[in-house]
């Protein structure tokens, strides 16, 4: 039997009264019990010019997870916002990550900036208004990493001939088709894009073109999931998750709050109305609650892999989370025609 393997996304936030430095020897926490449970990767999202997230440095913060584990799980990007980056310095980091920690780094790719517009363009520079091609970056990057470099005028060093797997991040329908086009694994943002989910996947796997990285289609989903001992218990955790998303439609970011009954603004049906089109795909509960939620969400979607989620401000509570997710996850086993996760490339 083939268990459906289970990974974690984590954007190192800083809850309230913490600061940058806690969020990130949090995150290092976070990293090492995964591991210890047996989870297959985390990754850590690239965002800009938000107060209350410590993941702007990515490939700095995946270097020093990467060196607090023990090598059994792998570290990597949730992606790496690649308009933000040239991809010859992308592939300098990531070929230097990989040269540290052989066999252990995934590089996945985003489109969109990960921040406002006028941090965009502080981030770009002089690039700010070209328009922008994430086809063609995605293969110089490709390029860079290749051994077929060898004989160019520009070179990355280290990155050339050293294996990275490249995956795509989306949200969206366009990145299904390319990610299909290109034959690369595919990992969709439902824990805050749950719109398009279902449609995406399924233009993906329709339109799959075999690579040297990947045979078949592998998709990976990201929801959001919360555990505790009692369904009431994760209901009330969730609050957190519930005021974090206010604050994003809102634009009235705060630290990640302490569980507490929500505030009146809930009280108008716009507000639950929005916050849940954007939260479709949170599952919270007791073991036995999520047993039964995330195996009909496996069977239903027929995914490889699920990648979690979970903000939750007491950090025992978040712990204790993984823990109850892990012994569900265990317990759920992948259709025969589900194909091995796609950690190597054939450069």
């Amino acid at each position: 039997m083939k268990h459906v393997p289970v990974s974690v996304l984590e954007l190192a936030v800083v809850s309230e009264g913490d600061n940058a430095a806690t969020a990130i020897r949090n995150t290092v926490e976070v990293a090492r019990h995964a591991e210890s449970l047996g989870y297959k990767r985390i990754w850590l999202a690239e965002h800009h010019n938000m107060e209350h997230i410590a993941s702007s440095a990515t490939a700095v913060l995946i270097g020093h997870l990467a060196g607090a584990t023990a090598g059994k799980i792998r570290v990597g990007s949730g992606g790496i916002m690649l308009p933000n980056h040239s991809p010859l310095a992308v592939a300098e980091q990531f070929g230097t990550l990989a040269s540290i920690y052989p066999g252990k780094i995934d590089l996945g790719l985003g489109r969109a900036p990960g921040t406002d517009q006028l941090t965009a363009l502080a981030l770009r520079r002089n690039n700010g208004y070209i328009e922008y091609d994430f086809q063609a970056e995605i293969l110089q990057l490709q390029k860079y990493f290749s051994t077929d470099n060898k004989f160019s005028k520009v070179r990355a060093f280290p990155g050339e001939g050293v294996e990275v797997p490249i995956w795509i991040l989306g949200s969206s329908t366009d990145s299904a088709y390319l990610a299909a086009s290109l034959g690369l694994p595919y990992a969709f943002a439902a824990h805050f894009a749950p719109r398009m989910f279902k449609t995406a996947i399924e233009i993906y796997r329709n339109n799959f073109r075999p690579s040297a990285q990947l045979a078949t289609p592998y998709v990976m989903a990201c929801v959001n999931v919360l555990a505790a001992d009692t369904d009431e218990e994760a209901d009330f955790l969730s609050t957190s998750l519930y005021k974090m998303f206010l604050g994003i439609i809102t634009n009235e970011r705060k630290p990640l709050q302490a569980p507490a009954p929500l505030p009146d603004v809930f009280k108008n049906p716009e507000v639950p109305q929005a916050i849940q089109s954007m939260m479709y795909y949170t599952f919270t509960g007791s073991k036995q609650t999520l047993q039964g939620k995330l195996s009909a969400f496996v069977a239903e979607t027929g995914i490889d892999e699920l990648m979690i989620t979970s903000h939750i401000y007491d950090k025992a509570a978040k712990l204790k989370s993984f823990l109850i997710v892990s012994e569900v996850m265990n317990n759920i086993v992948l259709k025969s025609s589900n194909q091995p996760a796609p950690d190597s490339v054939s450069l």
